[in-house]
Formats: C-alpha cells, structure tokens, sequence
C-alpha cells in the first residue's frame, strides 16, 4: 500500500495575518501552548536542557484524534525569530515548517513534507487508528488552515 507522505510531496498553505513576524514566530514555535492553535497537537514539552526553539532542540509533542491519543519525538531544525520555525518528526519523518514574509502584515506560509520514507509502525498506526493514508492526509491539509486561522485570530486579538 502506497502511502501519500512516501512520495517527498509536500502541502503548504498560507495565510496574510495583521501582526509582526517576530510575535507569530513567538506563537508557532512556542510548543507548550500549540494546542491553542492545532487541531491535532495538543501542546509539548522539551527534553533535555532544552528550553525553547533552538536548533538541535528536541521535544516531545502530544497529539489527539478522537479517541485516539500519541506522542512525536521532534527535533528543531531551523530557529529564525521572525523569518522561519521548522522541526522533523522522527517518528513520521516529516518537516514542519512556518515561514514569515513581511513586516505586518506578515504572510505565514506552514508546510510539511516528507523528508525520508515513513516508518512502518507510523503508516500502520495510520491505517488502523486514523482512518488510512490518505484520509490522514486530508485531515492534515484542513488542520494546517486551521492552525493558520486560530492564529490570526490570537495574533489579531488585542493583548
């Protein structure tokens, strides 16, 4: 069975938010609170001395699909206040990044893609517990516009 983030494809949308890039990277890469944004991602914690987004920072991210519950081990790979947050799941080895153009409004570009070919446990764990492949991966496009949304809606909202 073919499954969709094999083929290094990647999916990536954009979003034009009325707020300065260095407080939407601030929001994104702040791993604690990404529950407040992701449909999917309940929030993380960093492991080690780790104690915000730098690179070779790792984390532990926390995850839910119904009654469905898991976690991800992550690695930072790109920290640039207000240009770029990116990190790659280990266990799915996927890239997931936020790019910021602009200086407010700022257009915030996030992304995935597939940076080697998915594990077996991941694309089983797929298949039995998430609806398949490429049901997944629907779920995953319409999260990443729902991330994009809830953080215009944070960002815009007077602190």
């Amino acid at each position: 069975m073919n499954d969709p983030a094999d083929a290094g494809a990647g999916d990536d949308v954009s979003l034009t938010i009325n707020a300065g890039p260095e407080r939407l990277y601030e929001l994104v890469s702040d791993i604690t609170k990404m529950g407040r944004l992701s449909p999917e991602c309940t929030g993380g914690r960093w492991l080690g001395s780790a104690k915000g987004p730098q690179v070779g920072a790792r984390f532990i991210g926390t995850n839910k699909r119904g009654f469905v519950r898991w976690f991800t081990f992550n690695k930072v790979v790109v920290a640039e206040p207000g240009r770029e947050f990116a990190f790659e799941t280990r266990d799915t080895r996927i890239r997931w990044s936020y790019r910021f153009a602009g200086n407010g409004p700022t257009k915030v570009t996030e992304s995935r893609v597939a940076v080697g070919k998915r594990p077996a446990p991941a694309r089983v764990f797929t298949r039995l517990l998430l609806g398949g492949g490429a049901s997944h991966e629907q779920e995953l496009r319409d999260g990443m516009r729902a991330t994009l949304d809830r953080l215009k809606a944070l960002a815009e909202t007077p602190v």
